[in-house]
């Protein structure tokens, strides 16, 4: 009796948490909801100066769909917010070396 080798499966696109769309689970709700929040605190800033209704609601209903945006994962499992963050963190990573030029032939 001959034995097959064994094959290994690795399943593609097996998501770690539920999502209620595709890219936002739980942790962009949290994250977006952060982002509702501190627009809702910019647009009351926003009323307390021009005391704009439309304008207050407007600036706050374009932060949430900013929020919701910026917080949604790619088929990449890659979201606005992370690459931002990947971003700030290779710039603190890098080493800046002052360079200072002498004159190489003196007149």
């Amino acid at each position: 009796m001959t034995q097959e080798p064994l094959s290994l499966y690795i399943p593609m696109g097996v998501k770690p948490e539920t999502e209620w769309f595709p890219g936002f689970g739980r942790r962009q709700l949290l994250q977006a909801a952060l982002g509702s929040a501190l627009t809702l605190a910019v647009a009351l800033l926003i009323w307390l100066f021009k005391g704009s209704i439309p304008f207050i609601i407007v600036t706050f209903l374009s932060g949430v769909a900013a929020s919701v945006m910026i917080t949604t994962k790619d088929r990449h499992n890659l979201s606005v917010l992370d690459q931002l963050r990947f971003m700030v963190a290779f710039k603190k990573s890098q080493k800046h070396y002052a360079y200072r030029a002498w004159p190489e032939w003196e007149e």
